[in-house]
């Protein structure tokens, strides 16, 4: 489904990504690790178009996307949810809700239907502005709004970043479910721990570059991965 060759990013003279290749098949959930400063959430920006890699290829559905603007890629069937939790602050859950479908052509209201029934919390505050969310609520419209585009492939950048525990499991039960459901998934995540229990695949990212691939089961077993990651 994805498939990314050998891409290189700078910012001005710092070299960030370095000959990164991965990819991920229909209906897998593969998830990129990694430290802080990694280079994590630049392989996302460069894959929606965000950043531009120097050499190499993406490739998503056998179409070339390199040199595609986001929204066209977008269009193409990758949504991005963007580390941070960027809501619209003074729109409404459900105007939020409603951006997440610019791209879309004809009626959305049973992709709307389909987001409140998955997140049934924004139903409840469809009318209330996003500023006054909760931050798991706010994760959980932000996620909302990148499936109103009705990607086929999900894209997440540390879904779980700062969030109680509690809704860390209620946000990673909704990726499985999502991914049950159809939706391909790259995961970034710092939870380790989490993102490999539930990752068919997963790749970690040091300074740059791919240091390791495997399955989720294969790193999580590993004593090297563990003392780096797990805090085992």
């Amino acid at each position: 489904m994805l498939k990314v060759d050998n891409i290189n990013v700078y910012y001005g003279a710092i070299h960030a990504i370095k000959g990164v290749s991965l990819e991920v098949n229909e209906g897998e959930i593969v998830t990129l690790i990694g430290a802080n400063g990694a280079g994590k959430s630049t392989v996302l920006k460069t894959i929606s178009g965000l950043l531009r890699s120097k050499t190499g290829e993406i490739i998503f559905l056998d179409e070339n996307i390199c040199s595609l603007a986001s929204h066209k890629i977008v269009e193409r069937g990758l949504a991005q949810v963007p580390e941070g939790r960027r809501v619209f602050l003074q729109m409404t859950v459900q105007e939020n809700l409603e951006m997440g479908a610019y791209t879309r052509r004809g009626n959305i209201k049973g992709t709307m239907e389909k987001v409140y029934a998955q997140f049934p919390r924004l139903l409840e505050r469809r009318k209330q502005v996003a500023g006054t969310l909760s931050g798991g609520e706010q994760q959980m419209l932000v996620m909302g709004r990148a499936l109103m585009s009705h990607p086929k492939l999900l894209m997440l950048d540390e879904p779980s970043m700062g969030l109680a525990p509690i809704l860390v499991e209620q946000i990673f039960a909704i990726i499985q479910t999502l991914n049950k459901e159809g939706t391909s998934i790259l995961l970034v995540e710092q939870n380790a721990q989490m993102a490999l229990s539930i990752a068919d695949r997963a790749y970690v990212l040091e300074t740059g570059s791919i240091a390791v691939s495997g399955t989720g089961r294969e790193l999580i077993e590993s004593d090297n991965i563990r003392k780096a990651y797990l805090g085992g």
